[in-house]
């Protein structure tokens, strides 16, 4: 699959970034980067406490810096953060160097797959319910503008998940191929 564009996947916190990322590097023999790992690991800090400290708007100009590097990377599946499509940077670095897929999932899946992860400052809420639906409202046209593709992830495993990006990134980068 030497023919394969880079793949950067979008998409909110609980969408599965991270676990079909791993699996679809795997598959394709590249190196899998989860972005905001490479910022807690560059900062020697979580996100929390990056969040704490230097505010969200702190962590968004980390961010933009980051993706502006790894998105230069070749032969790498990248997992965003949930909230890279909020900077045009972002969303252009992205559209432009590879191809972007939008993991799409439904609030109430986002509930249950956050529900006991604590490295999420976002969701330090009363109501986590509340904050995620008004991150969908406001997130979801900007993924779907960057996106080549959209994959619902809600109620598939991972691997049909990744067997589903798999024939149909194949189809766009190879449109006569039947078969993947």
């Amino acid at each position: 699959m030497q023919d394969f564009p880079n793949l950067f996947l979008v998409g909110p916190m609980g969408a599965g970034k991270s676990t079909i990322g791993r699996l679809l590097a795997a598959e394709l023999q590249r190196d899998f980067v989860d972005s905001d790992h490479e910022i807690q690991a560059r900062c020697g800090a979580d996100i929390p406490w990056i969040f704490d400290v230097e505010g969200e708007a702190g962590f968004r100009e980390r961010e933009v810096q980051m993706i502006d590097e790894l998105t230069q990377r070749t032969d790498i599946v990248l997992a965003t953060g949930g909230g890279a499509v909020m900077n045009e940077a972002n969303r252009r670095a992205l559209r432009e160097r590879g191809t972007v897929v939008y993991l799409y999932t439904t609030v109430e899946q986002q509930l249950r797959r956050t529900a006991k992860d604590r490295n999420r400052p976002l969701l330090r809420s009363k109501d986590p319910e509340a904050v995620l639906r008004g991150l969908f409202e406001l997130r979801d046209p900007l993924y779907r503008a960057t996106a080549d593709l959209i994959v619902r992830t809600d109620r598939r495993g991972p691997r049909s998940v990744v067997n589903d990006i798999l024939r149909r990134v194949t189809r766009l980068v190879d449109p006569l191929q039947t078969k993947a």
